[in-house]
């Protein structure tokens, strides 16, 4: 790629809700992480085309504590900011959104080095989520957050801040903006700039009509004012456009002046050609999820502007030097002391009770957990689906003892939505299988008897899975799955006019072993290697 150019996006598969921060010549973008440890995933860049994975922020249980949430539950919208020789970060932890409530608390943790360690999390009031900090050139330090209010007919209620000292309130709160054309106000983000206060928000939900909105005021309090050009970004009205779901922006200035917006967006497998009665057509199915991109913003007659308000695939470059990362391999032997920054663990962090790099050399060891359907202890380690085409592969060796216990390979969205290629026990027998969850009701379709070591595959091939094995020469299967069951439309659960669900996370490929009786059980995997492909 040509230094010249960003190719959007530019943190594929799952990688909602970007917040980037410079400080010096080094740029640094959190992004949401649900249900998955370490929670806040942290992407570091010097140049804002070429980014290197440093992991997850809150990768311990002090920090954050994921024990039963929901699937899209968890870490919602974190916020990074920098001040007084300090990196903060503020985010929010749901246990529940279903059911016309919201059970949210906010924290903030500071470090100095954004690679931890992280100080212990405070709680901070707010009475909503996606919150925020803004500090102000006098030094003071204000919380923003969106109101949620769990009574029908309020929901999303607006923008609110809150000055801060001591990480406690001082006051009360103040309305910043009541609301948007669009409704569903949420994800506040503030910038002083030439004398004025610029509020960003996103609007619409985080769906297909989803956008950015700017409003602004000489007093930080208010009155604010929304632009009178509409929306600074949204792609609601361009059905044809790859980049799809725009909004949930956060600006930063470069060193040379210029500024940039990161923002999230989503790319459907199949591209609707417009607004059915229903909303979009089943085929809009976005199996990454939602991603991170990035664009530039100019300033005109004192607003923030995005050409055409609309995203784009590429979109010029800063002029700043290149500054490319080492490649990444794509397969993973185990050999280094801990988890490699690809792989997240289902709600819960890697601890030597079930993970371990050093029980059997150039091995990663799991122990099998909980049902897929449990919130407290599964035993799940996966990676994210970065391309609609690609290969997942896995070395395994597993001789079950009990039909409690499974292991092998998954593409997995939630509890619900999955296809696992598992190795169990039947009647005496170690066979492999695949079996499908497509919203929890559960399909098996044998394969064949196999021995305790064998390499297992997962063919990702647009809208279409296909799987393989190999005990001495790979094996196909023959069977296919539906891999758009595996988006954030198909997770979404919404009967009678009542939530039941979020699909906010995008799909994954993992290793996945089970033993719900806990005796023990575990699998040895020697190596496991994502290839994703243009």
């Amino acid at each position: 790629m040509s230094h010249d150019v960003i190719r959007n996006p530019i943190l594929p598969g799952f990688h909602p809700d970007p917040s980037i921060v410079r400080v010096g010549d080094d740029y640094y973008l959190a992004t949401s992480t649900f249900e998955w440890c370490p929670g806040v995933r942290l992407h570091h860049s010097r140049d804002l085309v070429n980014w290197r994975a440093l992991g997850g922020i809150a990768d311990s249980s002090r920090l954050l504590d994921l024990t039963g949430v929901p699937d899209s539950g968890g870490v919602w919208a974190p916020d990074l900011t920098y001040a007084n020789g300090l990196f903060h970060l503020v985010f929010s932890v749901v246990d529940n959104y279903a059911h016309g409530y919201k059970d949210c608390a906010n924290y903030l943790t500071t470090t100095a080095d954004p690679e931890g360690p992280w100080s212990d999390p405070v709680r901070l009031p707010g009475r909503g989520f996606d919150a925020a900090l803004f500090h102000d050139e006098d030094g003071s330090t204000w919380l923003l957050n969106m109101i949620a209010v769990s009574k029908p007919g309020k929901g999303f209620s607006g923008v609110e801040i809150q000055r801060l000292e001591g990480g406690k309130a001082v006051g009360e709160p103040t309305l910043l903006l009541g609301g948007s054309p669009a409704g569903l106000t949420e994800g506040p983000h503030l910038y002083r700039k030439d004398g004025w206060y610029h509020l960003l928000a996103a609007e619409g939900g985080t769906g297909f009509n989803h956008g950015a909105i700017t409003a602004r005021s000489r007093n930080l309090l208010g009155p604010y004012e929304l632009d009178p050009n509409g929306p600074l970004m949204t792609a609601r009205d361009k059905p044809e456009l790859e980049l799809q779901k725009a909004g949930h922006g956060c600006l930063v200035e470069t060193q040379t002046g210029e500024w940039y917006m990161t923002y999230l967006t989503a790319r459907p497998y199949t591209q609707s050609k417009g607004l059915s009665a229903h909303g979009r057509d089943r085929v809009d199915r976005c199996v990454l999820g939602r991603e991170t991109a990035i664009t530039p913003v100019e300033w005109v007659d004192g607003r923030p502007r995005v050409a055409g308000a609309a995203p784009a695939v590429e979109v010029p470059a800063p002029d700043l030097p290149a500054h490319p990362w080492p490649e990444a391999p794509t397969r993973d032997e185990f050999e280094a002391p801990a988890l490699d920054p690809r792989w997240s663990t289902l709600r819960r962090h890697p601890a030597p009770d079930w993970l371990s790099l050093t029980a059997r050399p150039s091995h990663l060891r799991v122990r099998g957990g909980q049902s897929p359907f449990a919130r407290r202890s599964p035993s799940l380690v996966a990676q994210r689906v970065t391309a609609q085409h690609g290969v997942f592969e896995a070395g395994i060796e597993f001789a079950p003892s009990t039909e409690y216990q499974t292991a092998g390979i998954v593409a997995y969205y939630n509890a619900y939505n999955w296809h696992y290629l598992q190795v169990a026990l039947d009647e005496g027998r170690t066979t492999l299988s695949l079996v499908t969850s497509d919203l929890g009701h559960r399909d098996h379709r044998p394969i064949a008897e196999v021995g305790p070591r064998l390499d297992l595959r997962i063919v990702l091939d647009g809208p279409t899975l296909r799987f393989a094995y190999r005990e001495t020469e790979w094996t196909d299967t023959g069977l296919e799955a539906d891999a758009t069951i595996l988006s954030d439309e198909y997770g979404t659960v919404v009967s009678d006019g009542m939530l039941h669900a979020f699909g906010f996370t995008g799909a994954f490929v993992g290793l996945w072993v089970q033993d719900l009786a806990d005796e023990g059980g575990h699998a040895d995997f020697e190596y496991a290697e994502y290839r994703p492909e243009p």
